[in-house]
This record gives C-alpha cells, sequence and structure tokens, in this order.
C-alpha cells in the first residue's frame, strides 16, 4: 500500500515540476515582451513650421483632423507621433492606432504572390521607417504591432469593423473612392479619433485605367462641414524632408505643374 502512495506521490511532484516549468516559461515571455515595449523610449517633436504647430494645436485640442498639402511636409509623421504618444501615455484611455490605406495605386495587388500580409508588407514600409525614427529602433513597429498597440489595415479589409478606443490614421486618402472613405468613416466607434492624410496634387486613383475617380474632394467637403473636423492645409514652404525636395516642388509650383 505504502508503495503505492508514494509512487502516485512520485507522480505528482512530476506533475508540479512540469507545470512549475510551464509557468516560469510564461512568466519569463512576459517578461521578456514586458521589458522589449518599456525599451520603447518615444522621442519628444516638436513642430517645425507653423503649419506643423497648427496640427498640434488642433489635435492637442481633441479635433479630428485633415492633414492635406503636399508631399514631404510631415503630415503622416505626425499623425503617427501624435497618435502613438497618447495611447503610450493611455491618453482617454487609448488603445491602439490604427493605419488605413488604400493598395489601389496597384490594382494589380491581387495578382502579386504571397498572402495578403505578405502582399501587404510593401505599404507598410513607410510606417516602419517613421517608427524607427520615433523610437531610434529598427524594430519598434514590429514590436508595437506584435503588443496590439498598432494594426495595419488596407480599404478592402475594413466593411463590418467598429473601432473602439483608437486613433486611426487614413493615410493617402486621395486614393480612395467615395466609397471607401464613407465605409471607413463610419467604422469610428466609441471613445475614438480619425485624421485623414494626403495630397490631391497626388491622386493615383484618378485614371482611365482605373475607369473611377478620387473622392478626396467631395469628402473634404462634407468633413469641413463638421464641427469636429480641422483642416490643416500644407504649402511648399512647409516641405522638411529636405532642401532638395522643397527646392524640386516650389519650382513646380511656380511654373503651375506640380501634380500635372
Amino acid at each position: 500500500m505504502s508503495s503505492t502512495f508514494a509512487h502516485v506521490d512520485k507522480k505528482i511532484s512530476e506533475i508540479d515540476y512540469y507545470i512549475d516549468r510551464r509557468q516560469k516559461k510564461k512568466e519569463r515571455k512576459a517578461s521578456n515582451r514586458n521589458r522589449q515595449e518599456s525599451g520603447l523610449a518615444l522621442r519628444d517633436i516638436v513642430p517645425l513650421t507653423d503649419t506643423q504647430q497648427d496640427v498640434f494645436s488642433a489635435y492637442n485640442s481633441g479635433y479630428n483632423a485633415v492633414l492635406h498639402g503636399c508631399a514631404g511636409t510631415g503630415k503622416t509623421f505626425l499623425s503617427s507621433y501624435l497618435a502613438i504618444r497618447d495611447i503610450i501615455n493611455k491618453v482617454e484611455q487609448k488603445q491602439k492606432l490604427i493605419i488605413v490605406r488604400s493598395v489601389v495605386p496597384t490594382r494589380d495587388m491581387g495578382f502579386l504572390p504571397g498572402s495578403i500580409a505578405e502582399k501587404s508588407k510593401v505599404y507598410e514600409a513607410p510606417y516602419q521607417a517613421i517608427f524607427t525614427e520615433l523610437f531610434g529602433r529598427g524594430d519598434a513597429y514590429e514590436v508595437l504591432k506584435q503588443r496590439h498597440k498598432v494594426q495595419f489595415t488596407t480599404t478592402s479589409f475594413v466593411r463590418g469593423q467598429t473601432w473602439d478606443d483608437a486613433i486611426i490614421i487614413v493615410d493617402e486618402f486621395q486614393n480612395m473612392s467615395w466609397q471607401e472613405l464613407n465605409t471607413i468613416i463610419t467604422r469610428v466607434g466609441e471613445n475614438s479619433r480619425i485624421i485623414f492624410s494626403g495630397d490631391g496634387k497626388q491622386d493615383d486613383l484618378t485614371s482611365t485605367r482605373y475607369s473611377t475617380e478620387s473622392g478626396a474632394a467631395k469628402f473634404v467637403k462634407v468633413l469641413s462641414q463638421m464641427d469636429s473636423f480641422a483642416t490643416v492645409d500644407f504649402g511648399p514652404d512647409d516641405i522638411v524632408r529636405s532642401d532638395f525636395v522643397k527646392e524640386y516642388i516650389q519650382t513646380c509650383y511656380k511654373m503651375g505643374i506640380y501634380g500635372g
């Protein structure tokens, strides 16, 4: 009898041992994730132009926003900074940043090899670069995705979703149809904010090839009548990407050919 009990005690000890090992493994993984996230130090970004200051002022005043204007002015960069700043600091209990982008400029995407995630990866490259600059770490974007602080999606997959406790950035919105824009804005749920960023002069959608047109102009007219939205327009003098880009776009504006 005593031999039987000893055998049972041994089995129980073995089970406890493996449970303890498993628990410690989980704790180590959780600790590693926490260290990984805590190792992300967000840079303190300050506006470089008066127009960028307008973005900060509008955002900090609680407005949704339309940031419109030429390339290289920091529209997406500032949007990403302000959004992830609030998410990290848990301002108004915001939980995640959702980046929405159209893949319309290459409607041939469906013919590319790979899964949906692999096909979309190329469109995430600008945000990987932005988050690398914001945090000084090349893996910052991926770490925040793994921690469900950042989510990337395309206009093809937003129907039926509701975005609560989120900050949504709709990037390159000039490349979206009215129906796409209408679908996106009606996804906004409780305790969420939305920012539209784009440049009507870089409309890749309106062409004979795609037999459709951008809905941005009509959409912005609607938003301009909403008290919850602030519109900030960027001009060539607001370009901060480089002096070369600034010179080029300023010259195009003077010649009346920018976006032509």
